[in-house]
């Protein structure tokens, strides 16, 4: 007859502490960089008071920070940073452009080049600054036309964790696979060695996500959908090729559907001329903004 063994006190009381600090990351007034803190203390300190010892080696409470020099965790974080280099330099933005001139000519096909491009971006680049790129395009596009953005993003979404899979840094998963075996002692991935699995099943799932997904998707319409009352203050500069020079400004504004609201006109530096019956005209950019 079996006899069960009495759990290891030392796994029992790391299991405890993980359910704890899940139930503390659900807390809104906690903010998670606290928990994940208090987390790793109360776990040196612990098995610094009570220390564990297996095969006759002693867990030190410095190996819990050893972790954090994991060659994975310093590629996902460099990658992350890249990411957000590429949000705030706004270095995908021509991409983004060259997407919305698409979607105003054929939709269908857009969305074909939405899918494709987001998963090739998706295999260098992390999955955050993409769809970040892609949001405001795809729901641009939805408020314009009326349709369902969840059958647009929902298949960008699906696109960029497909293209992640591709190469060794397109996740974080793939990149802790990668050094795990590597520690194991096997052989080291090269950078494209997924890319031929990927390419045989993704052209399949990205199919499905482009032809079948959207069809399949309920047309929930979120409020969003009627527009948001936002207002933006902004500074124009005309050029000599601007179609609105020679126009009053009035007649500039009801070719923007009278959708702005102009509070003063800057003639040169400190000199600002009234509003009513102003006549747009352009000087050098020296003289006027």
């Amino acid at each position: 007859m079996l006899e069960l063994a009495l759990p290891n006190m030392h796994a029992l009381a790391v299991m405890i502490m993980i359910v704890i600090a899940l139930a503390l990351f659900t807390r809104d007034n906690i903010p998670m960089e606290t928990t994940s803190l208090v987390v790793l203390v109360v776990l040196a300190i612990g098995f610094q008071l009570f220390p564990y010892e297996s095969d006759g080696q002693v867990l030190k409470p410095s190996d819990f920070f050893a972790g954090f020099g994991n060659r994975a965790l310093i590629a996902v974080s460099a990658l992350m940073v890249v990411g957000q280099g590429l949000i705030s330099t706004g270095a995908l933005e021509p991409v983004g452009r060259l997407l919305a001139r698409l979607w105003r000519r054929s939709p269908a096909l857009s969305l074909l080049m939405t899918i494709v491009m987001t998963a090739f971006l998706s295999a260098f680049i992390n999955n955050t600054p993409i769809v970040v790129l892609m949001l405001p395009i795809l729901i641009g596009v939805a408020v314009k036309t009326g349709a369902a953005p969840s059958s647009s993003l929902m298949p960008m979404g699906f696109a960029s964790i497909i293209g992640g899979m591709a190469t060794t840094i397109g996740s974080s998963t793939n990149l802790l696979v990668v050094n795990v075996a590597a520690d194991m002692g096997m052989e080291r991935f090269s950078m494209f060695d997924f890319s031929l699995p990927v390419l045989a099943a993704g052209t399949v799932a990205l199919l499905y996500l482009w032809l079948i997904a959207p069809r399949m998707l309920p047309k929930r319409l979120p409020p969003m959908n009627r527009g948001v009352s936002r207002v933006y203050t902004a500074q124009i500069r005309l050029n000599e090729n601007s179609p609105s020079v020679g126009h009053t400004l009035a007649e500039a504004i009801a070719r923007t559907g009278e959708i702005i609201k102009v509070e003063t006109v800057q003639r040169g530096k400190g000199i600002y001329q009234p509003v009513a019956g102003c006549k747009v005209t352009c000087r050098r950019p020296d003289h006027h903004q």
